[in-house]
């Protein structure tokens, strides 16, 4: 298979790449100029420079491919509507029309966040479709899967949804985020005394299905939930997590409390263009039970955790102690 990837520098792409390369598969890469490719350059993979937001600067990016693997997007908390519909819909949609009709197929790294943040997704089905809720990310999530959706039926190119839940491992945004926060002036409390499951999915649990849903025949035109069977709650979660820095949570806020502060909030500070201290993003993940159901990824793919959680937290733990200062 000769793949492409988006997002190839990001955390879950160059992972994805390398799992690729030991795979045995040719990878072409899309990068933009400022990114650094030299740990992809040095496993053999095809850099091609361009910026998903500009079409001309993808021309001839698909020729060749049998599939795709889009992962470029804007991983973030904050941000305003228009910013998240430019980094997410806008730039499926340009790599969509630059595909069809050359690539076999499209995989799209989508977020259990597309069924709609704020409401508990726990047995929510992989069939179930995409629900908005006002929350940027969510919402531009939503649309992109609609579009994707629509060049499938439409016949221009074989599309599968991917919804990870919280990804974490060395270098997530739910490892760095919270250590940052747990080392600020404020630190980091917990929703609703932090009850509620992580729903993590460990990276390489992640890419393992990804790739499966890739390569699978009976995956075209299905969407595939990917989250790692652990009993394990926020609260433990960053409790586990502070240990190795020395800190731990500050106090309990209710739900509802968070959620309303944090819509105040992004108004604010979107204003200023600045990022809020609280979001309802943040709020939504882990302020409710979003344990979705995976069933149709384990009977399709037969797939399933491949790291415990254990194991996931040493891992993390190891890259934690050479990534960041250490108070003692």
């Amino acid at each position: 298979m000769k793949a492409l990837v988006t997002g190839a520098t990001g955390f879950i792409g160059s992972v994805l790449v390398r799992e690729l390369v030991r795979q045995g598969h040719a990878v072409r890469a899309l990068a933009m100029i400022s990114e650094d490719t030299g740990m992809l350059e040095k496993i053999g993979v095809e850099i091609r420079r361009g910026d998903l937001t500009g079409k001309e600067t993808l021309r001839g990016l698909c020729d060749g491919i049998d599939t795709i693997f889009h992962c470029a997007a804007r991983v973030t908390d904050w941000g305003t509507g228009k910013q998240f519909y430019r980094a997410i819909y806008d730039t499926t949609a340009n790599l969509l029309d630059e595909a069809a009709g050359k690539a076999s197929r499209f995989v799209y790294l989508s977020s259990i966040a597309a069924l709609g943040m704020g409401r508990h997704l726990k047995g929510a089905l992989e069939t179930d479709d995409p629900r908005k809720s006002g929350v940027p990310y969510n919402d531009a999530k939503a649309d992109t899967e609609i579009l994707v959706r629509r060049y499938h039926a439409e016949g221009r190119i074989v599309s599968i949804i991917v919804r990870p839940a919280n990804v974490i491992g060395p270098g997530s945004v739910w490892v760095r985020d919270i250590l940052d926060r747990l080392q600020g002036r404020t630190g980091v409390p917990l929703l609703d005394g932090g009850k509620y499951s992580s729903s993590f999915v460990y990276v390489d649990s992640l890419v393992d299905g990804i790739i499966r849903a890739g390569v699978s025949p009976v995956a075209a035109g299905k969407t595939y939930h990917f989250r790692d069977d652990w009993e394990v709650n926020w609260k433990r979660y960053i409790e586990d997590l502070g240990r190795y820095i020395g800190k731990k949570p500050k106090g309990s806020i209710p739900f509802g409390l968070a959620w309303t502060v944090g819509w105040i909030m992004e108004k604010f500070f979107n204003l200023i263009h600045a990022r809020s201290p609280v979001t309802r993003l943040s709020v939504g993940v882990m302020g409710r039970d979003n344990d979705v159901d995976t069933s149709q990824a384990k009977k399709d793919l037969g797939w399933k955790t491949v790291v415990s959680y254990e194991e996931a937290m040493k891992r993390t733990g190891e890259w934690i102690l050479e990534n960041y200062r250490i108070p003692r």
